[in-house]
């Protein structure tokens, strides 16, 4: 009678543990990337009663969440984010509520680990914002020149007739922003078809190849063959810069036209590239975890890709701190891309919820109370029946 007192005992300790787990399930329903866990009994040899075999990490995916946080990340299927501490150690979570700090650098707005990215070689590194708060500039290399050009001729030796093209802003390599006046003179007094375009910033004179700055027009008002381009000479401190000015396409329509009937002069400029230096304006992360950033209306770049881990025994895994996880064995572990083999999709913007089922652990409550219960009675029972042996061998 006395081992039945200790077998209950033994049982009371492990629905107590049981117990525990439960309540650590439930008070954690709301953490992102929370794992629950299960808590596993085992016989003791010797009818001796049980103990706690140990715990099980659940494996199934919690629900996702859009926060609208671009840098809030989910992953949609198999997977772990990978965290470093200062120390290099290696964390794994399925928490992905991400921060860049005041390094610029991505990491876990709870525990600041930093978030791992994968490089093309395979190795893992950190994603640092300061790489890309800003675009480098670009020179301006080509201009396309559209419209119509319709000046009144006039007799040698008038002074002939001229058009002032809008203002056209241009980029050097330093993303410096020059502005250039451009000028169509009537030159058919002299060559049919024949206009003079003279270039100038500020006043000063641009130099143009051919140097006559000549462009010329057929009969039917389309530009001639080796006389529909002009290469600028722009001076940007001790070097020359050289943008095509492209008035179009030779017997085409499409371009730069001459004296179309009832079309006014029109001719513009429209700049084809050239940017100065931008800054980032928005950043997101797409479904295969690259970083996207945004810094004009056509002007983007990637970024980082977001890495991932595998195990092929996750129940293995242990949870540190509520949302990290460590544990497992290295030589199991894969590491990869998003969309690539076992591994998930991200999704941006979205966090995963906790896999804690509350209907679950309410049933799973109720066993273990009624389970308590009855090794609680089994263990008042037994203590009567050892008083009713003493109190009839005193009777004796």
């Amino acid at each position: 009678m006395f081992q039945e007192l200790f077998n209950s005992l033994s049982v009371l300790f492990s629905f107590s543990k049981s117990l525990n787990t439960v309540s650590n399930n439930v008070a954690n329903m709301n953490t992102p990337g929370f794992r629950g866990s299960d808590t596993f009994l085992e016989n003791i040899n010797g009818g001796l009663g049980s103990r706690v075999a140990g715990e099980g990490l659940r494996t199934q995916a919690g629900d996702l969440r859009q926060t609208g946080t671009p840098t809030d990340l989910a992953i949609n299927g198999n997977g772990y984010f990978i965290l470093r501490d200062t120390n290099g150690n290696l964390y794994y979570t399925r928490a992905g509520q991400f921060r860049f700090n005041d390094d610029g650098l991505l990491s876990d707005s709870v525990t600041g680990y930093n978030v791992m990215a994968i490089d093309q070689a395979g190795n893992l590194t950190t994603i640092d914002l300061d790489n890309y708060r800003t675009l480098d500039p670009k020179p301006t290399t080509s201009v396309d020149v559209v419209g119509n050009v319709n000046i009144t001729a006039v007799v040698a030796p008038a002074t002939p007739n001229s058009y002032t093209m809008p203002d056209m802003q241009v980029y050097d390599a330093t993303g410096t922003v020059h502005t250039l006046s451009l000028k169509i003179t009537d030159n058919r007094a002299v060559t049919p078809g024949s206009y003079l375009v003279t270039v100038t910033e500020n006043g000063v004179a641009v130099a143009t190849t051919p140097t006559s700055g000549e462009i010329r027009f057929d009969t039917t008002g389309s530009l001639q063959v080796g006389f529909n381009t002009l290469a600028l000479g722009l001076t940007t401190g001790a070097t020359t810069q050289s943008i095509t000015l492209n008035f179009g396409t030779p017997g085409a329509i499409t371009g730069g036209t001459s004296n179309r009937t009832g079309i006014p002069s029109s001719l513009a400029g429209h700049v084809v590239d050239g940017r100065p230096t931008l800054g980032v304006t928005g950043l997101s992360f797409d479904t295969q975890g690259i970083l996207q950033l945004v810094y004009s209306s056509n002007e983007t770049q990637q970024g980082p890709q977001i890495a991932l881990a595998s195990f092929a025994n996750e129940s293995s895994l242990e949870l540190v701190g509520g949302r990290l996880i460590s544990g497992g064995n290295i030589a199991q572990r894969t590491i990869g891309r998003p969309g690539e083999g076992v591994f998930g999709h991200i999704a941006g913007g979205s966090l995963e919820l906790a896999n804690v089922d509350l209907t679950q652990e309410f049933a799973d409550m109720i066993i273990i109370q009624r389970g308590y219960q009855a090794s609680s009675r089994v263990m008042t029972v037994s203590n009567e029946m050892i008083e009713q042996l003493y109190n009839s061998t005193r009777g004796g």
